[in-house]
């Protein structure tokens, strides 16, 4: 038997069809998912970090301010002048603003204000220290020893033991202060000396700085002026009152005494009208 060869017919091959991609339809759908599940998350945390620095802004909220360094004035007139600093932001709130009000009172030489995490200022404050009761121009001040006024005298500094101070006002050309830098120093610098013997200090009753270069004042007890100079002044003052009782014995009513000389002593007695030079 002979063999035959069939031509081989293509009609009965299997065709060679790619399978269909069954992912395609997964695909279209997990695309606008993703950029869905990307907005939500760029939104959660948005709201994270917005909720984030409200507590944040609420906790950095200026709630407590501490006050130190003050002696006349009370605690109630510096929280007045920073009237509107709590609830502030403590990280942006502008202290040096702050500190200027606190400057704007008489009573303050100096402030500084301090942020402390997590609420808190601290203030600490430099008052002036009034040497001295101005008369100028007729009218009375508490004065410092830099010749600011502080405050007119009144019943409220009548607690204050302190000296009068005549001579101190200023020249026209000083602009608008009343009081003299100068002649205050003087008159600082005479209180100071006598503060060293406190038993002396407290006689001392008026100072007159008219005369920069001689500084006069009167005691408690005694109406002579006693001239001290610009310098040395409690040891000519201690020279006159170790001399004072053969000097008024000799001469019963004395109208000044000029002790700025070494060893000499000059003495002028009050006129018999009884009226002071």
């Amino acid at each position: 038997m002979s063999s035959v060869a069939a031509p081989a017919d293509r009609r009965f091959r299997r065709a060679h069809v790619k399978p269909a991609r069954r992912g395609w339809r997964w695909r279209t759908k997990a695309a606008p998912l993703a950029r869905y599940a990307v907005v939500a998350l760029v939104l959660a945390y948005g709201a994270y970090r917005g909720a984030i620095a409200t507590v944040r802004a609420h906790v950095l909220q200026v709630n407590r301010i501490v006050v130190r360094g003050n002696e006349r004035l009370s605690q109630g007139e510096i929280l007045a002048l920073l009237n509107g600093l709590r609830g502030q932001n403590l990280v942006w709130a502008d202290l040096g603003a702050w500190r200027a009000r606190l400057l704007a009172s008489p009573w303050v030489r100096d402030a500084a204000l301090r942020r402390s995490l997590p609420s808190t200022v601290e203030v600490i404050v430099l008052e002036r220290q009034p040497i001295g009761i101005g008369r100028i121009q007729n009218e009375m001040y508490v004065i410092d020893d830099r010749g600011v006024i502080i405050d007119q005298y009144g019943p409220p500094y009548a607690d204050l033991d302190l000296p009068i101070i005549d001579g101190l006002a200023a020249s026209s050309g000083q602009g608008r202060s009343l009081a003299d830098g100068a002649r205050a120093e003087l008159a600082a610098r005479v209180i100071a000396a006598l503060k060293v013997r406190p038993e002396i200090g407290r006689r001392l009753s008026q100072i007159d700085v008219s005369d920069l270069g001689n500084a006069a004042v009167i005691l408690s007890g005694d109406s002579a002026v006693i001239e001290l100079g610009d310098d040395q002044f409690l040891s000519r003052l201690q020279t006159y009152l170790e001399l004072a009782p053969a000097l008024h014995e000799r001469v019963p009513e004395v109208d000044s005494v000029d002790v700025r000389f070494d060893n000499r002593i000059y003495v002028r007695p009050a006129m018999k009208s009884g009226k002071k030079r």
